[in-house]
């Protein structure tokens, strides 16, 4: 399974360096010298990507990959998916610190048991994470991933319970 590890924002420079919006808490792993990364493109396309260079700039990660030498070829991978396998990945180590790809799919339950809905991703953010959740009645919430409303992540059963204040399950 194949977990997204960083999103192409932008070219960035005349030599085909790319500006990259990571989803790694690794980027040093990640983004080695020579670590050899899927690409998924815009058009549903995929290839393979040589990491030739990369340092960190204003919050993103400037990567030059050995396939793409010209600022031409760079603007063609905006928005392209680098993504890692998941067998790949290793253990995080901390009971309280999960990777993506563990907690989408997971049940999103009150502290009663009661259905809110299903995790569909981790919206990463400079405030924070979020759980993009979609509703059992239809329609998406975003919920602060912070342990006062998230006070249980049960990955093996399947399931994360939600503590909400009052008014965040409210339909806008």
């Amino acid at each position: 399974m194949d977990v997204v590890i960083g999103r192409v924002a932008k070219a960035h420079g005349i030599t085909g360096e790319l500006s990259v919006d990571l989803r790694t808490d690794s980027p040093e792993v990640r983004f080695a010298i020579g670590a050899v990364l899927a690409a998924r493109l815009r058009d549903g396309a995929s290839r393979s990507l040589t990491v030739a260079a990369a340092r960190p700039h204003a919050g993103r990660l400037l990567v030059r990959f050995e396939e793409v030498l010209t600022r031409d070829v760079a603007e063609t991978l905006r928005g392209t998916l680098l993504l890692a396998d998941t067998a790949d990945l290793p253990p995080t180590g901390d009971p309280d610190e999960f990777y993506d790809h563990e907690l989408e799919g997971l049940a999103a339950v009150l502290l009663d048991g009661t259905q809110v809905g299903t995790v569909l991703e981790i919206a990463h953010g400079a405030g924070g994470e979020l759980l993009v959740i979609r509703r059992e009645g239809g329609g998406e919430l975003l919920v602060p991933f912070v342990r006062e409303i998230v006070p249980q992540v049960d990955v093996r059963g399947g399931r994360v319970v939600l503590d909400p204040p009052d008014g965040l399950l409210d339909e806008a």
